[in-house]
């Protein structure tokens, strides 16, 4: 198994620990901002998806609708969340 590097190092335990209310305030939001902004998705061009796709040998017009529908279904519910 291998031995990962932990994510909180002593010397960061150490500061945490002595942090008042409002730093701790700051410091959590300051680690949810960076979460947030390494989580967001990276744009796709949907037309550009739509002619890579259709360039596959064995996929026609039908089938190239079908699969978008499926795509658009995905993408609707990572919106709603």
């Amino acid at each position: 198994m291998e031995k990962k590097e932990p994510i909180i190092n002593r010397a960061l335990y150490k500061k945490i620990k002595s942090m008042d209310r409002e730093t701790m305030n700051n410091f959590v939001q300051n680690v949810y901002q960076q979460g947030c902004k390494s989580a967001e998705s990276h744009s796709i061009d949907y037309d550009k998806l739509r002619a890579d796709l259709s360039r596959i040998k064995g996929i026609g017009e039908s089938r190239l609708n079908e699969i978008m529908s499926v795509i658009d279904k995905h993408i609707e519910l990572v919106n709603d969340e």
